[in-house]
């Protein structure tokens, strides 16, 4: 019994372990990875070629879009205080992620927009202008944030005010189980050291790489031309849960494979105990299907008690284990019915052989044992 318990918890903690993981998997990420690659800015023949290079990308026909930032989409390197507005309390002292961004950063990876407009060539006035995502608005407490003025002491430790032209949906650029940080973007191409590349989709990432790394060899003859596709950053950060779920799946395999040992044992000796009792049910006219319900349902109650003892430490462990994620999946009590099925499929699987076998005996050599 105690074998079948470590079993059932261990089947119950291998779900909800790989529904904690889709869950984050399918959380709305605010723009589009697909085709998104990034390039470090790592030398300085990479910087005051913003126009130039992205137009020889551009025209070479690998991407369909070019920008920079001074962080990728999978990451948030910048988080800044020194931010002040008309509503906030004077003793808060707000830190907001903040990223530089040229004006096609949003074109490139596709960003939300929930109110407001794009970073725009056609408005002088964008040098001075913050987008900002949701996660931002409901944490400074604003009603209408498009037209605020946010003050902001930048980067040459002076107070200038900027004014938000736009709010976007929120982008998941760090752990997928943690709420989004409240980000600033912010127009500044000196600050910008990260290059977004929109892929061709016409093309495959095989024919398009060639093509840029021509390009990037003649502005930047020193350095190899190195890339990371987002895809890959962003799966990245399931790595730790992914090898929680194969270990659990590892380890329930086992368990089960161990019980399943113990029951058809266990089943054998009972059969061989019962045999006289078989042969004599058979002699006064018991069916296959009687014979097989009576051995089979002491070991049916074995796994019911087995599942009730099971059912309170799973959810215990696997809420307190959920405990560490902001993000995180709720326990369905499907969860434990699905296990409970599985159980006891399992275990009349299990047994149903050595009952069949028992049933399907000669009766008369049945009664002669002993």
């Amino acid at each position: 019994m105690l074998q079948f318990s470590v079993s059932v918890s261990l089947i119950i903690g291998t779900i909800i372990v790989y529904q904690q993981i889709q869950y984050a998997k399918n959380r709305p990420i605010g723009y589009s990875r697909d085709g998104l690659i990034t390039i470090g800015m790592n030398t300085p023949d990479l910087y005051g070629h913003y126009g130039t290079l992205r137009s020889d990308i551009m025209n070479s026909g690998a991407a369909i879009n070019m920008a920079e930032s001074s962080s990728p989409t999978t990451a948030v390197w910048s988080n800044q205080s020194g931010y002040d507005w008309k509503e906030k309390d004077p003793h808060f002292v707000p830190t907001f992620g903040t990223i530089a961004v040229t004006h096609d950063f949003g074109a490139t990876v596709g960003w939300q927009f929930v109110a407001g407009r794009d970073f725009s060539r056609n408005y002088a006035t964008d040098s001075a202008a913050f987008i900002i995502n949701e996660a931002a608005v409901k944490y400074m407490g604003l009603k209408n944030p498009v037209g605020e003025t946010v003050k902001y002491l930048n980067s040459n430790r002076t107070d200038k005010n900027y004014h938000i032209v736009g709010v976007i949906k929120n982008m998941v650029m760090e752990s997928p189980f943690d709420p989004v940080k409240p980000t600033m973007f912010l127009m500044d191409y000196e600050w910008a050291n990260v290059i977004t590349i929109k892929l061709n989709p016409k093309l495959s990432a095989h024919e398009a790489l060639p093509k840029m790394e021509a390009i990037f060899k003649r502005y930047n003859p020193g350095s190899p031309f190195e890339y990371k596709f987002e895809d890959d950053e962003y799966a990245k950060k399931f790595e730790t849960e992914n090898r929680i779920s194969s270990l659990a799946t590892f380890f329930a395999v086992f368990a089960v494979f161990i019980s399943c040992l113990g029951l058809f044992g266990l089943a054998s000796f009972m059969a061989e105990q019962r045999t006289k009792e078989i042969g004599v049910r058979k002699v006064l006219g018991a069916s296959l299907f009687n014979v097989w319900r009576l051995l089979s349902k002491e070991f049916v109650l074995l796994v019911f008690i087995s599942f009730f003892i099971a059912i309170p430490i799973a959810w215990y462990c696997m809420n307190y284990w959920l405990r560490n994620y902001e993000y995180r999946t709720t326990i369905s009590i499907w969860v434990f019915a699905i296990t409970a099925l599985a159980a006891l499929f399992i275990t009349l699987a299990t047994v149903s052989f050595q009952a069949v076998k028992a049933a399907l005996a000669n009766p008369v050599k049945s009664l002669r044992t002993e």
